[in-house]
């Protein structure tokens, strides 16, 4: 199990702890009426934890509440930690950046990308540029998601079998290998869209190190960091926050939650974690990679991450295929793994240029602010997390906290 407790008290790192009330204030009111079934916030500044609260519960049928060492659901927080392991063995040399993926799996070759006609019957052409690993890193590969219910590719995707977060029956492999077999919804490289790359970049991975994409992490990330809790099962059942879903009267409604050892090892959504093991993993990251004496990453290759890399210094929102998000995507670019604040005024946010973050569908959410050696995590259970807004409000509560000078 992994302890956590406040480190310091936070007028020493620059909080006002009038004003950090404020965030439990607001927060704490989604559970009063229902919107949230709890919900746990980390705040980490200078290396110390400043900030630290729950509030509601795991299970809210069982009365059960939401506590340090409660196991999350994060979803699409798994995508950073799969893209710095991928990273790993780019710091090896086994891999460059351009190389196409299929080198590594050859099913990756001669792609065809969708012209037009319906699902059955689809008119493609030719890819002009193949598929490479930045691609992935990147979300510009050109491959998308089954649950969009926007294009006739992501039709496809559903009548391949690949409907859902764990298609019955499929691991990994044979996910990537049909995915692989459908037209890309894009050229590579000119556009981004938000896909299971990550998912086809942990298979890079295995095919790479000649080991399983859970072993790989566990070796890689999780031992080094000493995230004892994280990994695609639950360490202790007893732990875990049920996962809720909104039904159509806005009443909270459990969720039946996937199998404890699936199938398909996703390294775009599968991972399960708590507060204390992301926070080692974002700390590692504000520490250009490196916690307590364990090196992860080199601090160059942290840096190169966290930088935008849509061609042209684009952002997300001329760049990217409008499907979501809770807040403007101005003034955000993309890096290899993170979403990237250029220009905080544009977003309309209060955040630091340079701030890098990311979050999971059942409403989970990190990001790291090297500006002002600052991390912050917010971890509930409750599906979608798009009708449950939170970038937008913790980052204002979190930064009217700070009351110290700017550096």
């Amino acid at each position: 199990m992994s302890a956590m407790s406040l480190t310091c008290d936070p007028v020493e790192v620059g909080f006002d702890p009038a004003r950090l009330a404020r965030i439990d204030g607001y927060f704490a009111k989604g559970v009063e009426d229902g919107r949230w079934p709890g919900w746990l916030i980390l705040i980490s500044r200078r290396g110390e934890i400043a900030h630290l609260s729950a509030c509601g519960h795991r299970d809210v049928a069982a009365g059960l509440p939401v506590e340090p060492d409660t196991l999350f659901r994060i979803y699409s927080m798994s995508k950073p930690v799969t893209s710095v392991a991928l990273m790993t063995l780019y710091e090896e040399g086994r891999l460059l950046l351009t190389d196409p993926v299929a080198m590594y799996l050859p099913e990756f070759a001669d792609m065809r990308v969708y012209q037009g006609g319906p699902a059955a019957a689809p008119a493609t052409r030719p890819a002009a540029e193949p598929i490479r690993v930045w691609h992935l890193l990147t979300h510009t590969a050109g491959l998308t998601y089954e649950f969009y219910h926007e294009s006739v590719v992501d039709e496809m995707y559903r009548a391949a079998g690949l409907d859902g977060p764990y298609p019955a029956g499929l691991d990994l492999a044979e996910c990537v290998r049909r995915w692989a077999g459908l037209p890309l919804l894009f050229e590579p490289g000119s556009r981004w869209n938000y896909s299971v790359a990550t998912d086809v970049l942990g298979r890079l991975i295995e095919v790479i190190s000649g080991m399983p994409l859970d072993r790989f992490l566990a070796e890689r990330i999780f031992a080094p960091l000493g995230m004892r809790d994280s990994g695609f099962e639950p360490v202790d059942p007893t732990r875990m926050a049920t996962l809720y879903g909104q039904a159509r009267d806005g009443q909270m409604v459990p969720i039946p939650p996937p199998p404890a050892r699936p199938a398909l090892l996703s390294g775009g959504h599968g991972l399960i974690s708590t507060a204390a093991d992301y926070h080692r993993f974002t700390q590692m990251l504000l520490r250009g990679g490196e916690f307590e004496g364990a090196r992860v990453l080199g601090s160059r290759t942290v840096e190169y991450m966290t930088r935008n890399h849509l061609p042209g210094g684009a952002d997300l929102e001329e760049f990217g295929r409008p499907i979501f998000s809770e807040i403007s995507n101005s003034g955000v670019g993309f890096g290899l793994g993170f979403a990237v604040v250029q220009d905080a005024v544009k977003q309309k946010s209060l955040a630091s240029d340079g701030e890098y973050n990311w979050g999971g569908a059942a409403s989970t959410m990190f990001w790291v602010d090297p500006a002002e050696d600052l991390t912050v995590i917010f971890l509930s259970q409750i599906i979608p997390s798009t009708v449950r807004p939170v970038l937008g409000q913790l980052r204002q509560l979190v930064y009217q906290a700070l009351v110290d000078p700017p550096r």
